[in-house]
């Protein structure tokens, strides 16, 4: 019987690293400099969880980030506000502020502009529709998990080992030794792994959209964060 396949995808200081699901088992880790790379030699996946806006407004502010941003309470910060398309065309931060002042009225913060590169990355690789991508965010995808409880920061030893033992107990269990993917940083691993939950939701038809229903793309498709 075939297997059911996905992947949790999530940046790292590498590249991109990625926690792979069986039927929502752990069945290996990936990483690769580019997102091209890691994805070539998995045709055979089914859904792709990625932590990575992917489309964008051409003016204002996305419905998926407002959402996502109301669902997390407390925790909201963890949810940048994604410019429209026009500002992440320029090429450096004070230009783009400006020109989302124009657009939207309002700046952005430089945790955001420092997803550029891969931001970029990330929507020419879903234009060229060689995988079924769709975007997560893995402070949506623990909330879930956790069924709403708040969580400490994943920055800490408290907040990893609640997000392990989380992931434990929807069956997915993170071996200490990941190959070459244990290069990347705990919380990336972590953060790929809990994408991978959403994307097997996905697969399987369980998955919530942020905002519901998703929000029209001007690109085509839609926008949603999804958990």
């Amino acid at each position: 019987m075939t297997k059911l396949r996905v992947l949790g995808v999530d940046g790292c200081k590498d590249g991109w690293v990625a926690i792979e699901l069986h039927d929502g088992d752990f069945a290996g880790a990936h990483i690769a400099a580019t997102l091209s790379a890691l994805l070539a030699e998995r045709a055979d996946v089914d859904v792709v969880g990625l932590d990575m806006p992917l489309g964008l407004a051409e003016a204002g502010w996305r419905q998926a980030d407002v959402a996502a941003a109301a669902a997390l309470g407390a925790a909201r910060s963890t949810v940048f506000r994604v410019p429209p398309r026009p500002v992440w065309l320029e090429e450096e931060y004070e230009p783009a502020v400006k020109r989302c002042r124009e657009i939207t009225g309002q700046g952005f913060s430089r945790q955001a502009w420092a997803l550029r590169n891969k931001l970029l990355e990330a929507n020419a690789y879903r234009d060229m529709a060689r995988h079924r991508l769709f975007e997560v965010h893995p402070e949506v995808s623990f909330r879930g998990i956790a069924q709403g409880r708040s969580l400490a920061s994943k920055k800490t030893w408290q907040g990893q080992m609640q997000r392990r033992d989380l992931l434990l107990g929807v069956g997915i269990a993170l071996p200490a030794e990941l190959g070459a993917a244990g290069r990347a940083g705990p919380d990336d691993v972590l953060d790929a792994a809990a994408g991978a939950w959403s994307a097997h939701r996905i697969a399987t038809g369980q998955a919530t959209s942020y905002p519901d229903p998703a929000e029209a793309c001007p690109a085509g498709g839609t926008i949603a964060i999804w958990c």
